[in-house]
Order: structure tokens, then C-alpha cells, then sequence
């Protein structure tokens, strides 16, 4: 595949984790997805991808239990993350997600970049910004995608962009953030060369 052309493009399912010892070898960057359940994170994946139907999504907050792992055509991997923030969960099942996401998060060598999406129209829950201050010890470079900005109004959305920049420079001032939807396409393809540029940046280490 041409450099020039998007690693997202040949993105294809690898494997499932349920367990931090089933997770494959540490010899790609890797790109991780997280947010609360039903953010929007398979519908970004796909987006991102240009598939409809790579990255299957749940209507179930917390159905999906397991890390996703997808090649991204021998320059990395774009790994999905169990959704946080679901109640209706067993509190056992709770903790043994919360284990498996944070073992991911806090030991991955390989991990390149955090993605973290959260619904544009209710940025920032208590777990959002738990997730943030979980990863900025270790340095990870971060991008926050306020997604489904196609149910604001062209107002809303410069306002919520500007109260999350303000917001980000308190909890994280070297993350970057920018308006994202799957549906209308804003954000995708500034979100998808970004991520490509951490991916080559990773891969020259």
C-alpha cells in the first residue's frame, strides 16, 4: 500500500481480547478507541475506514466486553476499547472491564495514541475525565473527537469546541480535540491524517 495513501484504508479485524495475556504482540504502534458505551466509537472506526460495516456496534451500552484488535495494512493496529459509563452492568463484570482497559492503557509499549470520543452534546462526564487524568502520567498523546456534532447547530457546535478546548487545558493540555460525525462526515478526514502522521511518527522511533 502507497504511504500516501491512508493506513485506514486496509483496516481488517485481527483478533479479540478478553484477558490482558491474550493480547497480540507488542510490534506495531497501536491507535486505541475509548468512551462511554454508545458514543460512537465503531460508527468513528467505520467512518474512519470508509466501511459500513467493519466495527459492529451494540444499541446495548456495555455488550461489548472484550479488547478489538484491526491491522491497519502492516502500519499498526487500531485497537477498540470497551465502553465505560454503564450501569446496568453487574459490578463484578464492571471491574473485570475496568481491569482489562486499564492493564491495556497503563503497560502497552506499543501504544502510539489515545482517541477519546465523547457525545459533543455531553462532553466531559465524571468517567471522561477520570480516563484523562488516568493517561496523562504516562504522556500519551491524545485526541479528543466530540462526536455526533450533526446534532448541533453550527452555533452549538463552535461553543462546544471552545468550552472543550478551555476544558482540555486544565485536564490535559497536550491533548488535541476537533468536532467529529460519523454521519455528516465533519472531522473525519482531519482526524484521519492526523492519526496517519502519529502512526509514521510512532513507526520512526
Amino acid at each position: 500500500m502507497p504511504e500516501s495513501e491512508s493506513a485506514f484504508a486496509a483496516l481488517q479485524f485481527l483478533t479479540s481480547a478478553a484477558k490482558l495475556e491474550q493480547l497480540p504482540a507488542e510490534d506495531l504502534p497501536e491507535l486505541a478507541f475509548a468512551g462511554r458505551s454508545n458514543v460512537g466509537k465503531s460508527s468513528a472506526i467505520n467512518a474512519l475506514a470508509r466501511r459500513r460495516r467493519l466495527a459492529f456496534f451494540s444499541k446495548t451500552p456495555g455488550r461489548t466486553q472484550t479488547i478489538n484488535f484491526f491491522e491497519l495494512g502492516g502500519r499498526g493496529r487500531l485497537v477498540d476499547l470497551p465502553g465505560y459509563g454503564f450501569a446496568r452492568a453487574p459490578r463484578a463484570l464492571r471491574a473485570q472491564w475496568d481491569r482489562l482497559v486499564g492493564g491495556y492503557l497503563a503497560q502497552r509499549g506499543s501504544l502510539a495514541g489515545v482517541v477519546v470520543l465523547m457525545d459533543a452534546r455531553r462532553p466531559f462526564t465524571p468517567q471522561d475525565e477520570l480516563l484523562l487524568a488516568f493517561l496523562r502520567p504516562a504522556g500519551r498523546r491524545v485526541l479528543v473527537l466530540l462526536s455526533k456534532a450533526d446534532k448541533l447547530s453550527r452555533q452549538e457546535r463552535a461553543a462546544a469546541l471552545r468550552a472543550a478546548r478551555e476544558r482540555l487545558s486544565q485536564l490535559e493540555p497536550q491533548a488535541e480535540v476537533r468536532l467529529f460525525s460519523s454521519q455528516s462526515g465533519e472531522g473525519v478526514e482531519e482526524a484521519r491524517a492526523l492519526l496517519d502522521e502519529w502512526l509514521r511518527t510512532a513507526r520512526r522511533k
